[in-house]
């Protein structure tokens, strides 16, 4: 049974001096006492003696988070709590310096639409400056510079203080922090008892060692990271034999991010569970961290839950949404031989209230670290328990997701005469999804090795959000199974910066990724209003094909008319650092033509300039049933579709 927590009326407001959020990392929170100005502290809810440092803190006075793990999930995450708590400094540690000095940089090390704003206000703070009314959404949510109050025009608005940081002095923060999140990878075991299903817990045990460490009494620590059940337990065994007689509480609040979509996932939740105790002191530890979240997450969407519940309900979630995908791709098997269209099916049954119409876009497959992870921990769960049928039912989800992506190479290597010698292939896309750069299980690299097996001329691979060179590392591991696989070693795969030069004397087009800019029918225009600051309305009740998408064309959730307003008040961005492959990309070689996506808009390609200079006969395989196929038959393009008759 879960429930809602029920907040205070009054909530607790917390003001700072100019002076008092530390301006780096490395310096104390010593003194910040004296420069906070608690207002309403007669309601605050603590464990133990207000004036003991190491009891357990309640929600007003939480000055201090520190988020362990500075990936796609502790960062974005990290950054949005910053955002939407300005009295609270935020840290995301991680022992991997080069990682934080990209954070640090204008170059973050990974991309989300609408990160960079979020992360540049929080990071660097904002600068006094005239301005004219600060611009509101429908819902009355002030511009991307939060911090801000309507102003009359011709005054000066508030500077507002940095208070996100990104550091590698990992045992420092956690030991100034009144809130420690845990957000490290936790992988499937590849070797050792369960591997191919088991959890690796190795980064996560290591990390929740250094937080029982270096954790001050009364800390509240956060599993955000997704992890077997029980694992809480483990914690606090940890905690048992290292730190006798101290008071810690356990809680699970796990992420459910959507790459792509991160920001707008955690600006604009479904729920936010939070898993606890059902002790007096597990209540009053979920009660803190749920009043991090009310700042901008209505109190209806965020439940408690038991510990075991939350770690479970992640993965179960993840398993429910992969599933449908796999029952999905089934079916366009069954389209394919009958004559049906897949994207009709999937339409007419979406509409059905009991279904819904999301996740029953058919395609390669899933990709991304979570779902099959995930999959495979319900799996291992569900055996070790002695619940056999129930594991075979969830292994089966990725059973068919390689099916999929096998069926999908099969069918290029048969259009081309079972033979790719001396032909070219081109790859558009090669994240997991569009609208990230994350790479992590996606579908391409294991197309890539397949097709590498025929021996073909060369594999051209563009990804408008990826950047090239990261794209090459993951490429050059292959070398691994074989040999070399980039054209600069001496194998067949060629990293482009250019679509059209990607495209270039093309035998077969692969549609592996769904960006937009690969479509050949119009975009949607989207409403200007709003419930995000800037661009991104995303309502979810919305069909994926009519969203395309809720930001807009530059990348970013600060639509136009905001951006000038904006950037008067941003600070200097810092400088990147030496080893920046950013600033490599944009500074050498032949993938400076090309800029960051977060500068650039996204265009969608001229497929009639793609035709004409493709080498006869010129097909395209989609495989994410993006292409309108008659448009392509008019350019003398012959197209192939999952779900369609044809393909």
């Amino acid at each position: 049974m879960f429930s809602r927590i029920d907040h205070e009326s009054d909530s607790e407001a917390i003001s700072l001096t100019r002076t008092s959020v530390p301006t780096s990392p490395e310096q104390s929170l010593d003194g910040l006492d004296d420069e906070l100005d608690v207002v309403s502290s007669s309601t605050r809810t603590t464990v133990g003696d207000d004036s003991d440092p190491d009891t357990l803190v309640g929600p007003s006075q939480i000055r201090s988070i520190c988020c362990v793990g500075a990936g796609y999930v502790g960062g974005p995450t990290a950054a949005v709590i910053a955002f939407k708590n300005p009295q609270i400094r935020v840290t995301v540690v991680d022992k991997d310096e080069r990682r934080i000095r990209r954070w640090n940089s204008r170059h973050l090390p990974i991309y989300e639409p609408g990160l960079a704003e979020i992360v540049r206000i929080a990071r660097d703070g904002l600068r006094d400056h005239p301005t004219s009314p600060v611009p509101t959404n429908s819902e009355g949510i002030p511009d991307i510079s939060e911090g801000h109050e309507r102003q009359q025009e011709g005054t000066t608005t508030s500077s507002r203080l940095p208070n996100l940081f990104f550091s590698a002095n990992v045992s420092r923060c956690i030991r100034e922090s009144d809130i420690v999140i845990i957000a490290v990878n936790t992988p499937t075991k590849m070797r050792g008892s369960g591997a191919g299903s088991a959890t690796d817990m190795t980064a996560f045990e290591a990390v929740a060692a250094d937080v029982v460490q270096h954790a001050r009494n009364g800390s509240i620590i956060v599993e955000k990271s997704t992890v077997p059940c029980k694992t809480a337990q483990m914690i606090q065994e940890m905690i048992a034999i290292r730190r006798p007689g101290e008071h810690f509480e356990i809680l699970s609040n796990p992420e459910f991010l959507a790459a792509g979509t991160a920001i707008q996932d955690l600006l604009h939740p479904d729920r936010v569970i939070i898993g606890s105790e059902t002790t007096e002191e597990g209540k009053v530890a979920a009660k803190t961290l749920a009043g991090v979240y009310a700042g901008w997450i209505d109190q209806s969407r965020i439940i408690t839950t038991n510990i075991w519940s939350s770690e479970l309900a992640k993965l179960v979630a993840n398993s429910m949404l992969a599933q449908r995908l796999s029952s999905i791709n089934s079916i366009s098997a069954l389209c394919e031989a009958t004559g049906a269209e897949i994207n009709e099916v999937s339409a007419s049954i979406g509409m059905d209230s009991r279904v819904g119409d999301k996740f029953l876009r058919a395609g390669i497959g899933f990709g991304g670290s979570c779902f099959k992870k995930d999959i495979l921990s319900l799996v291992y769960l569900a055996e070790s328990l002695g619940l056999n049928e129930v594991g075979a039912y969830w292994r089966q989800v990725v059973t068919m997701n390689e099916h999929q992506r096998n069926r999908f190479t099969s069918r290029v290597i048969k259009c081309l005469n079972n033979t790719l010698v001396g032909k070219k292939i081109t790859l558009l896309g090669y994240a997991f999804k569009k609208d990230t750069s994350d790479t992590r299980e996606a579908p391409a690299l294991e197309i890539i090795k397949t097709l590498l097996d025929e021996n073909p001329g060369e594999i051209a691979i563009f990804d408008p959000c990826c950047n090239p060179y990261v794209i090459e590392g993951e490429i050059r591991q292959l070398h691994g199974y074989g040999p070399p696989a980039l054209r600069d070693d001496g194998g067949a795969v060629k990293v482009y910066s250019d679509v059209y030069e990607a495209c270039a004397s093309s035998n077969a087009i692969l549609i592996v990724t769904e960006f937009d800019e690969f479509r050949n029918t119009e975009l949607v225009a989207v409403p200007r209003s709003s419930t995000l600051p800037g661009h991104l309305p995303l309502d979810k009740g919305m069909h994926e094909s009519s969203k395309i998408e809720a930001c807009s064309r530059t990348g970013s959730v600060i639509e136009p008319p905001y951006v000038a307003h904006t950037q008067e008040s941003y600070h200097v961005e810092p400088d990147c650092a030496m080893d920046c492959p950013d600033c490599q990309r944009e500074n050498g070689s032949e993938l400076a033509v090309s800029k960051p996506r977060d500068n650039m808009s996204k265009r969608q390609v001229d497929w009639e300039r793609i035709g004409d200079n493709m080498t006869t006969p010129k097909w395209l395989f989609d495989g994410r049933c993006i292409i309108e196929p008659k448009k392509m038959t008019q350019l003398g393009i012959r197209v192939e579709s999952i779900g369609s008759a044809g393909f």
